[in-house]
């Protein structure tokens, strides 16, 4: 028998799929976990309980969270709910505004923002937009295109090729005439682009002949083929999705045209007017291939970056003007049409979901091949994606938060230069439906209990839906907390953890006087290594019988830790290593070495050799495990 050394030094691959057993060979293999559940991943490698989540406010039937930074110090929060917005502010309600959008139409719901406005589409309602008054008010109202000459500088399309139109007058008031039955009652308001001239439907009379306001002069009233009506309408559907790119506002497909792009005239982003084709001039073109390409969504990056429901485009040119511009397809990915999942940037590339619903890929320009590749970087820890739902990137932790359709979220600790991918899967009392990250705030929407709750990770807190409170004066009766009622919340006072308490109304009575309060639901952190292998000549192979001597834990500014080394959990604390573990017993976040000594032998191969595990709401962070194990041979 022989004493094998093992020091994990990071948790840099994630929790991986049960597929990486059979890869002791890979590096994931020696950086990875089997779980890693209610931790965050540090890029430098180590693995800390998560945040947990603060309280902010109840939010009933809320479904979506937007985003609103006007600067660092003015910076909003949008919660979308059916026929409603809620806007806050700091956390602070400041405002609702009544919306067009039931609750099967906010999943579709798609939004850009370039300094304080903020423009909403969807492609069965008409866009609006949301503009942040100087004196702090809101306005919302639908988009409002340029005029020139009283003709609409909106964007226009040809529906109907077969059929011609003529009109009898060149100004004024006119009657058209089709060749074939082309009017309903629903072309009533449609502007119509005819001989140069524009034409507003005032009156419907017969599927062949209409009145209408002429707004630009015709050149000629003869019969032609040539005639469009306006892109986006009742008729025809609405704008799916935008961006700002290179100072033109680009429109991403409607209901009718899925697979149409619409570039705004430059800096002029309610201007649609193709013009004769100068430099500044709007663009427009249709996406043509060999499959489906209804376009899901849009990203201003080196390039504009084009996502389908098919594959992956680049809109190039520099700068981006009719003669020069070009469109290449990418890679065949393909993306959601069962929601509209904004794709999120992370240092350059793009991240988005794929079609499938299984896999997340990053969407990068590779400067050897001059092109986009599209790499799966959830291959690993695929059974974590679950059908997304929602998406954000916190840049200051470096976490991509991905919300599943079962309520269940991933985060991804991203960092490219260190060849950084580590998942880890989040779980709590209910289920997760909604993400944003607004400067360095991440704010989540929750189901808990049949309601919708809007709540913040803050890392001063430990439990989730918490709530806190502070007096200067220690009593023994705490209210508010009617948003934990029907719960049983743990609670932490005066930094001692308590026994856990049943809440039945909007206040507690603890059986000590505190003058400081946590109060929220508890959720459990779990971390289990791979099993262990053994290098050989022949590369790493697993064991057959192993027994663990000693595990070190390296620990930093952690408070609790429970270990489990095949005899159950054994309490931990780190600030007194002598002492047994108490409830009732003032912590101090430690930095040492935590060591660990177990007995018997593990024999199937397949068992890790420790695990990490806990509800308490206490910090615990491990940076490294040194573990001694000896081998049967």
């Amino acid at each position: 028998m022989s004493n094998i050394f093992n020091h994990k030094t990071n948790f840099t691959a994630g929790e991986v799929s049960m597929d990486v057993l059979g890869r002791s060979d890979l590096q994931a293999y020696e950086n990875g976990a089997t779980t890693l559940k209610n931790v965050f991943i540090d890029p430098i490698g180590g693995v800390a309980r998560r945040a947990g989540l603060r309280f902010v406010a109840s939010a009933p039937n809320a479904q979506r969270l937007i985003p609103f930074t006007f600067n660092t110090e003015q910076t909003y929060l949008i919660v979308l709910s059916p026929y409603q917005m809620s806007i806050y502010q700091n956390e602070e309600w400041v405002t609702n505004i009544t919306t067009p959008w039931p609750a099967a139409a906010v999943e579709q719901v798609s939004w850009t923002q370039s300094a304080d406005t903020l423009l909403i589409v969807h492609p069965d309602y008409q866009p609006r937009k949301l503009t942040r008054q100087s004196d702090g008010s809101w306005l919302f109202e639908l988009w409002a295109y340029d005029t020139d000459g009283g003709a609409m500088m909106q964007p226009y399309a040809s529906f109907r090729s077969d059929v011609s139109l003529s009109s009898n007058v060149l100004a004024g008031l006119t009657t058209l005439t089709a060749s074939g039955d082309v009017f309903t009652q629903d072309y009533v308001g449609i502007y119509l682009r005819l001989n140069d001239g524009e034409i507003c439907i005032t009156r419907v009379d017969s599927p062949t002949k209409a009145i209408g306001q002429i707004t630009k002069a015709l050149t000629t009233g003869a019969a032609s083929y040539d005639w469009k009506e306006q892109a986006f309408s009742p008729l025809r559907g609405w704008p799916s999705t935008v961006t700002f790119y290179q100072g033109r506002l680009v429109i991403g497909g409607s209901r009718d045209l899925p697979n149409r792009l619409w570039l705004s005239k430059s800096f002029h982003i309610m201007n649609f007017d193709l013009g004769t084709g100068n430099d500044d001039e709007a663009i427009e073109f249709t996406i043509l291939s060999d499959q489906v390409n209804a376009i899901r969504s849009l990203m201003s990056g080196r390039h504009l970056q084009v996502f389908t429901s098919g594959s992956e485009w680049m809109v190039s040119g520099e700068p981006l003007t009719p003669k020069n511009i070009q469109l290449k397809r990418q890679t065949r990915i393909g993306s959601p049409t069962y929601r509209s999942i904004p794709p999120v940037d992370v240092s350059g590339a793009t991240l988005f979901a794929s079609a499938s619903g299984r896999e997340i890929r990053e969407f990068l320009f590779a400067d050897l091949e001059q092109a986009y590749q599209a790499t799966n970087v959830s291959l690993l820890s695929s059974h974590l994606i679950r059908n997304p739902v929602d998406m954000a990137y916190d840049q200051l932790r470096r976490l991509v938060y991905v919300v599943m359709a079962d309520g269940t979220m991933a985060t991804l600790t991203n960092y490219r230069s260190e060849d950084v991918l580590a998942w880890s899967a989040q779980e709590t009392q209910g289920a997760f439906k909604a993400v944003c990250v607004v400067y360095d705030d991440v704010y989540v929407l929750v189901e808990r209990g049949g309601s919708i709750r809007l709540e913040t990770f803050d890392d001063d807190v430990h439990t989730d839906s918490a709530l806190l409170g502070e007096d200067a004066t220690a009593h023994a009766v705490w209210s508010g907390v009617g948003a934990l009622a029907g719960f049983t919340a743990k609670v932490v006072a005066d930094d001692v953890i308590r026994d856990d308490v049943t809440v039945t109304g909007d206040s507690i009575t603890l059986p000590y006087e505190a003058k400081t309060l946590e109060i929220g639901l508890g959720f459990t952190h779990e971390i289990v290594p791979l099993p262990p292998v053994s290098a050989t000549a022949a590369g790493a192979l697993p064991l057959k019988a192993v027994r663990l001597i000693e595990a070190r834990f390296r620990v930093v500014n952690t408070q609790s830790l429970e270990v489990d080394v095949g005899s159950g959990l054994t309490q931990t604390i780190v600030s007194r290593f002598s002492e047994d573990f108490k409830l009732d017993q003032v912590l101090q976040p430690q930095t040492n070495d935590v060591c660990i000594h177990a007995l018997g032998w593990i024999r199937d191969g397949m068992t890790p050799l420790w695990r990490v595990q806990s509800d308490l709401p206490r910090p615990c962070k491990i940076v490294s495990v040194t573990t001694e194990m000896k081998v049967s041979e």
